[in-house]
């Protein structure tokens, strides 16, 4: 497809000119800037513009989606437009971090360290709930619980606890493993340092307040220098800064050892100085300031429950617009650690309902048939505990559910906080979430849960539908809502979507295409998929896969028409000339092929059921990026006269997923 350069000039001029870029590159579907100042970019030119299919800022890079194969003629096009050189995804990520403030970096480099082990500590919430349900008094039968009516549960319930704790028990080791690697040393030392803050011979933490108050503190003596003899169980702080130390100094011995004593020299030396500084310095220093940060809000938490209940709850979905929630899963998990329980968790899984609930009452206000199915869609994943898709794709594009959703979280909020309601653990939110919460409190959270399921929802739908017959009024009257006649506007954006999706299907004599699952799997709509690229459809219609296996194979006879450079993402070829794309994982680009092997090149013929590549699902995971994977019939094929998707589990080119009518 040829590029029409004054198309690419406008994309240039519509995010500051060339001298507003100061780095730029692509992906296997959308341009990625760093810009000098964001306030420059005109979206109204980009959305005019027919190269573009959205358009959306993340962490301080600016992304526009332009789709598969296009963007890279795209990409080369501003290059040659703006002078400018060709950048790294590093390159423009790096850019892009300059911008951010201080506190800004500080929640991402939170965010980078905990997302990596949020897997084990959510499996350990949620065994930690089963564990609860058998041995809470009072759930099944008065004053008792499960293993007291029936003993012979009680060695499961303890295998299942043991299993549960052992995250928690061993957090610093997890916590060292990936804050070492995100400051850039190497992880196995960062483990074996989390080891150390925890090993046996140490008094636990869990025990240090009982030992102070018998006089018991086991101490070391260094040459009359006495040291405290803990452990650090549940701490955060204490092996946070002794792991940037240890990344930081790991760093400077390997710059300046010779290769041929670096094994004697680097490791011995960081560990024993950093395991050394840990415990006569940086674990006593920041265990008081982690001591003092919790009591200051069990303080708030005693004196001003329900103002906190109220700000905290009611405020939680915008934290999650910033990014700065991943701040507080330190302060859940330092809350556990040292007073067995947190009142935070249980606010955050009323947001998550209270969001689905406000999405899913847009059902009954929205008339444009693809937004209802996002609404629709994107209410059952924060139901479940992921809000993303509710809030960026529904909620804040109609800003009335969002703030309707935070009033429902408030209100929720305050109940849980008056009523002392804590969870033991921190695992999945949304309803699920009732699991981590002390069964003795199910019943106070369970009227939480019906307040954050019932207000959004009946303010959102009220509201909606007042707004709707408003406009209609104002239709009616030739004017939109905002004065602009409806000659002005081509009768609006949504009037014209809903003519759209009423649209009846071509002729008879149309083909069609069954394209099989590339991946064994639970198939899922692409409003799930936590990129608004694709859950918004920007690029085009299809489906997703959370992969259950490691192989992506070809789903019908192709031609490959592109190998991503980075090997997480290919485009095949039909004969018809209709093209696929198979994106491994989101923001997976970033990996620059780590974890991925490709078995095909471009111009291969591959038949349907053949290896196309591998991944590794650990180094994915572990990088903190999902593996869901979209697979799109990129937009602006003419062939295509619509496309039908189908969810559930699914075969690797057994089970089909998307079957296409192709025109005639």
């Amino acid at each position: 497809m040829a590029i029409d350069k004054k198309q690419v000039e406008e994309i240039v001029r519509a995010v500051g000119g060339k001298d507003n870029i100061e780095a730029a590159t692509h992906c296997v579907t959308r341009l990625r800037f760093a810009l000098y100042d964001e306030d420059k970019v005109d979206t109204e030119l980009l959305d005019q513009n027919d190269l573009v299919k959205g358009q959306f800022s993340s962490q301080g890079q600016f992304q526009v989606v332009i789709g598969p194969g296009l963007v890279d003629k795209v990409y080369e096009e501003m290059i040659q437009i703006t002078g400018g050189e060709r950048s790294s995804k590093d390159d423009v990520k790096a850019a892009a971090g300059k911008k951010q403030n201080p506190l800004q970096r500080a929640i991402k480099t939170l965010s980078d360290i905990f997302i990596p082990i949020l897997p084990a500590i959510i499996t350990a919430g949620l065994l930690l709930g089963i564990n609860n349900i058998l041995t809470g008094p009072g759930i099944f039968f008065d004053g008792k619980s499960l293993v007291d009516v029936y003993p012979a549960w009680k060695d499961l319930a303890s295998i299942i606890n043991t299993i549960a704790s052992t995250a928690f028990t061993f957090l610093p080791a997890l916590i060292g493993w990936s804050a070492v690697t995100r400051f850039g040393g190497s992880p196995l030392l960062g483990i074996v340092l989390g080891l150390i803050l925890v090993h046996p011979d140490l008094l636990s933490a869990y025990g240090y307040a009982d030992a102070v108050n018998k006089g018991t503190v086991p101490t070391w003596n260094l040459f009359g220098w006495e040291i405290e003899k803990i452990g650090y169980q549940g701490q955060v702080l204490p092996v946070l800064v002794s792991a940037y130390l240890l990344a930081k100094m790991e760093i400077f011995l390997n710059k300046r050892v010779h290769d041929s004593i670096k094994l004697l020299v680097v490791a011995p030396v960081t560990l024993l100085v950093t395991g050394f500084l840990a415990f006569t310095i940086i674990g006593p220093v920041t265990f008081a300031i982690a001591n003092a940060i919790t009591s200051g809000l069990i303080y708030v938490y005693d004196s001003y429950a329900a103002l906190g209940g109220l700000i905290y709850g009611g405020l939680y979905a915008l934290l999650v617009i910033t990014g700065m929630h991943h701040t507080f899963l330190a302060v859940d998990v330092q809350l556990i650690g040292s007073q067995g329980g947190t009142f935070l968790w249980p606010m955050l899984a009323l947001s998550n309902i209270a969001q689905g609930s406000a999405a899913l009452a847009m059902m009954l206000v929205l008339r444009e048939k693809k937004m209802r199915g996002l609404a629709a869609t994107s209410s059952v994943s924060a139901f479940l505990g992921v809000t993303e898709p509710a809030i960026f794709g529904v909620n804040i594009r109609y800003r009335y559910p969002f703030i309707f959703g935070m009033v429902g979280s408030a209100i929720g909020g305050v109940l849980l906080t008056m009523n002392n309601v804590q969870a033991t653990s921190i695992g999945v939110g949304g309803v699920p979430g009732f699991l981590s919460i002390f069964p003795d409190k199910w019943g106070v959270f369970f009227i939480g849960m019906a307040i954050v399921l019932v207000v959004p929802f009946l303010l959102t739908v009220v509201f909606g539908r007042a707004k709707l017959r408003k406009e209609d009024r104002l239709m009616a009257n030739g004017e939109s809502a905002s004065g602009i006649t409806s000659a002005e506007t081509g009768a609006g954006t949504e009037m014209a979507e809903r003519n759209r999706s009423t649209a009846k299907p071509g002729n008879a004599s149309s083909k069609t295409l069954e394209v099989m699952a590339p991946l064994t799997g639970k198939a899922v709509p692409l409003e799930q998929v936590p990129d608004p690229a694709f859950a918004e459809k920007q690029m085009g219609e299809g489906i997703a896969i959370e992969p259950s296996g490691n192989q992506v194979v070809a789903p019908f006879d192709a031609k490959v028409a592109h190998v991503i450079k980075s090997k997480h993402a290919v485009i095949l070829e039909h004969a018809s000339g209709l093209q696929v794309l198979i994106h491994v994982g989101i923001n997976t680009v970033s990996l620059k092929g780590e974890g991925f092997s490709m078995y095909v090149d471009t111009g291969d013929r591959v038949r349907a059921g053949e290896k196309l590549l591998e991944f590794d699902r650990n180094v994915i995971e572990n990088a903190g990026y999902s593996l869901i994977t979209p697979i799109i019939i990129p937009d602006g094929q003419d062939m295509v006269e619509r496309v039908e998707t189908v969810t559930g589990d699914v075969t690797s080119s057994q089970s089909g997923v998307l079957r296409i009518h192709l025109k005639g």
